[in-house]
């Protein structure tokens, strides 16, 4: 009795169009939250990159000389921090050596 009445409605056709728009309606339905978010930052301003000029450039090797703390570890060598691994470097001659990864550059 139902293969009648359901077989001459859904076709395989018909089945495969309404999955496609169900489908279609659960990304959209998805999708909008994602645009109903907060813009993002505004560009700085003209400004603001004049600004960043003025400052000085930092050493890449543990920031400014003037400013640079001496660390010492328990048996009173001075180090440096590597920036590759963070380890302790140690000073030999004019070079600073990683420890622990090798890293090194001349002073």
């Amino acid at each position: 009795m139902f293969e009648n009445l359901l077989g001459s409605r859904i076709d395989r056709r018909s089945f495969l169009k309404g999955s496609a728009m169900f489908a279609a309606a659960i990304g959209v339905s998805m999708a909008l939250p994602a645009f109903a978010q907060a813009p993002q930052q505004p560009a700085p301003t003209p400004d603001e990159p004049e600004q960043e000029k003025k400052k000085e450039p930092k050493d890449p090797f543990g920031g400014d000389k003037k400013e640079e703390k001496k660390l010492v570890d328990a048996e009173g060598r001075e180090y440096r921090v590597c920036p590759q691994c963070g380890n302790n470097m140690y000073k030999q001659g004019r070079m600073w050596v990683c420890e622990n990864c090798g890293y090194s550059y001349v002073e």
